[in-house]
């Protein structure tokens, strides 16, 4: 199961108390105040990890609780520190306060750690408030409380190069023909319900990740269709492959397609109409040769590299998978 954004609750562990107690013993006429400070509450920490790629491990437990602080004890005995909680999440996580909505991570490299939740401070025992005017101290402060927080949590994947376009235009089988990814493939919209990853090896020296990114329709940045909850996963590529359906007969205008997902692109987020893209007219085996021309005009004016392949028969994978080459090998890194 695919599962990219949850919302999960930590509690951090409370501080325990300090001690209140006087040291009573054989041979120690005087004893004195002798209560232990109670120990720190334990943290709630997020650490990345290359183990995981989704997030469906708190899908069904949302919620995280750190240990608490044992109190003091008597003979200046400190109460021992509760246990940190480890969680850990996917390369790409981005953390928000569900409250207030503001980003507290980005985890985009792994074995990176915070602490988004922080236990409590031990409170001190008596034996701490001795002074020479007070020898016998009966003060002692309580533990203080974990912190406790509300997070949403979302799954950006790291991809080089991501597949974007209307449904049914042949990103799966692309991403199949390049890679060792097995999406599933068939002859209807939405086929795809979830991205698709997809390491594409060009030479013994360079490789680079493709995410086949589910088909966006018009609105899609407003829910429309499978909405914007794949619009993410494209905001960490380097290089955009727009395909368009090019074949004959299926009642669709190319350059209408285009314009329609670059707006899609921009009203989800700026930046993703800017990035480095490469046209393609996908199904040039069954094209339509007027559509190859306005889309051959469109990537003039728009100054973008224009292609034409057919991942069925495999004519142009070769030059496309040199022009995405290319492109990420001088595309600057996020």
């Amino acid at each position: 199961m695919f599962v990219d954004e949850v919302e999960i609750r930590i509690q951090a562990g409370g501080g325990g108390n300090g001690c209140l107690a006087f040291r009573r013993e054989k041979f120690v006429p005087r004893g004195g105040p002798s209560g232990g400070d109670g120990g720190r509450g334990g943290d709630v920490i997020l650490e990345s990890s290359l183990a995981h790629n989704t997030l469906v491990h708190f899908r069904f437990h949302p919620e995280h609780q750190a240990e608490r602080g044992r109190h003091g004890e008597g003979s200046s005995r400190h109460g021992r520190d509760g246990s940190d909680v480890v969680l850990p999440v996917p390369v790409g996580t981005v953390v928000y306060d569900q409250q207030t909505g503001e980003q507290l991570a980005d985890f985009s490299q792994p074995h990176q750690r915070m602490v988004l939740a922080a236990g409590g401070r031990g409170g001190r025992g008596n034996a701490r408030f001795a002074t020479s005017t007070n020898r016998a101290p009966r003060r002692v402060e309580p533990g203080q409380p974990g912190e406790a927080r509300k997070l949403r949590l979302e799954l950006k994947l790291l991809a080089d190069a991501g597949l974007v376009g209307f449904p049914n235009v042949g990103k799966s089988t692309l991403i199949s023909r390049i890679s060792a990814a097995r999406p599933k493939i068939a002859d209807y919209p939405f086929t795809t319900l979830e991205p698709n990853l997809g390491v594409v090896q060009t030479d013994e020296n360079f490789s680079f990740v493709v995410a086949d990114i589910p088909g966006l329709i018009a609105g899609a940045h407003l829910g429309q269709g499978l909405g914007d909850q794949f619009l993410r996963h494209v905001e960490r590529t380097r290089l955009l492959v727009h395909l368009v359906d090019a074949a004959a007969g299926n009642g669709r205008d190319a350059e209408r397609d285009f314009e329609t997902i670059m707006a899609e692109l921009a009203s989800f987020n700026a930046a993703l109409a800017e990035k480095p893209m490469l046209l393609v007219a996908s199904r040039c085996d069954v094209a339509d040769p007027k559509k190859i021309t306005a889309l051959q005009k469109l990537a003039r004016r728009r100054k973008l590299p224009f292609l034409q392949i057919s991942a069925v028969t495999g004519t142009g994978l070769k030059p496309l998978l040199r022009a995405m080459e290319q492109r990420l090998r001088t595309a600057p890194q996020d």
